[in-house]
């Protein structure tokens, strides 16, 4: 039996020698009723203490892959373990059996180890990204932009302030977004060789537009409700109605964090309010939902994520 030991690896020897010895079991290289080295022999020849042997011989044993007969040593038992119904556990141990059938199959052609091991080491830098990431300082507008690309994309959507992309792992895996006007800060954090996709986000919504056109200037005087978690949506919306004719003293402006700001609402002839807050409107407030990413932007990303998936 053959093993490889990393001593400075953050796996234990423990760890490593279970792993090991069901892999050489899933690619037939220990068969059915084959006998392994004693736990004294396996601390000599690998240079580790027999506890940590011994340790990993019974936690292969409880696990069904050996067995121990008395007074003959550790034999590879008859049949394997069937896969336990926990989905994480069964999900590990599929996985093991691909890789065991792939070192068998590798064993077949001839193939080195040393060019195995290089090989997946490359087909795992080349793995496709599993996630997007929206990077901006402000958590509410990242919570809505959050919120529009997952009502059309595929992949899960993290977020992250910027000066958290320097955590260690966070960016691997990931697609990072911005708005445009964070993009150059956000591409001084991002190490060299990672995109950044940066939003088209529009000012105004079809929806809002078409709203003031059909009510202004005849209803200028009827209340209109904003409501948001965004302080700067908020700014942005009591602009332009103000700007489309509205007067100040007809705005309702809540904020969406504080407590009680629903009140009112549903006497207001209609609630401007980003994509997130619209959910949560009080009944019989009529929303005018307040986009920040098109269809086209959303249709751009969706195409980004196809281009992955045909490369992975």
């Amino acid at each position: 039996m053959r093993l490889w030991l990393n001593r400075t690896g953050e796996v234990s020897l423990r760890e490593q020698l279970i792993t090991q010895v069901v892999l050489a079991i899933l690619c037939k290289e220990l068969l059915p009723g084959q006998r392994l080295p004693s736990t004294r022999d396996l601390a000599r020849r690998f240079n580790i203490h027999a506890n940590t042997a011994s340790a990993a011989y019974r936690e292969l044993e409880r696990e069904g892959w050996l067995e121990f007969r008395h007074g003959s040593g550790v034999y590879v038992r008859a049949t394997r373990p069937s896969a336990p119904l926990s989905p994480e556990i069964a999900a590990e141990f599929a996985v093991d059996q691909l890789i065991g059938n792939l070192m068998a199959n590798a064993r077949k052609l001839g193939a080195p180890e040393l060019l195995v091991r290089e090989r997946l080491r490359r087909w795992l830098a080349l793995t496709p990204p599993s996630r997007w990431l929206v990077i901006d300082p402000d958590p509410e507008l990242r919570r809505i932009v959050i919120h529009e690309m997952e009502q059309a994309l595929a992949l899960p959507i993290a977020g992250c302030a910027p000066e958290e992309c320097a955590q260690p792992g966070l960016l691997e895996g990931s697609m990072p977004v911005t708005v445009p006007s964070k993009a150059a800060a956000v591409r001084k954090l991002l190490p060299a060789g990672i995109e950044l996709t940066v939003l088209e986000v529009h000012p105004v919504s079809l929806e809002l537009l078409a709203h003031l056109q059909r009510y202004l200037p005849e209803h200028a005087g009827e209340l209109v409700g904003i409501a948001s978690r965004w302080t700067e949506f908020q700014r942005i919306a009591q602009t332009l109605l103000i700007a489309a004719g509205l007067s100040p003293e007809s705005l309702l402006v809540r904020d969406a964090k504080q407590p009680g700001w629903k009140r009112g609402l549903e006497a207001a002839s209609g609630v401007v309010c980003d994509a997130v807050t619209a959910l949560e409107l009080p009944k019989g407030a009529f929303p005018l939902r307040f986009t920040l990413l098109d269809g086209p932007t959303l249709a751009a990303l969706r195409k980004q994520e196809e281009q992955h998936f045909l490369s992975a």
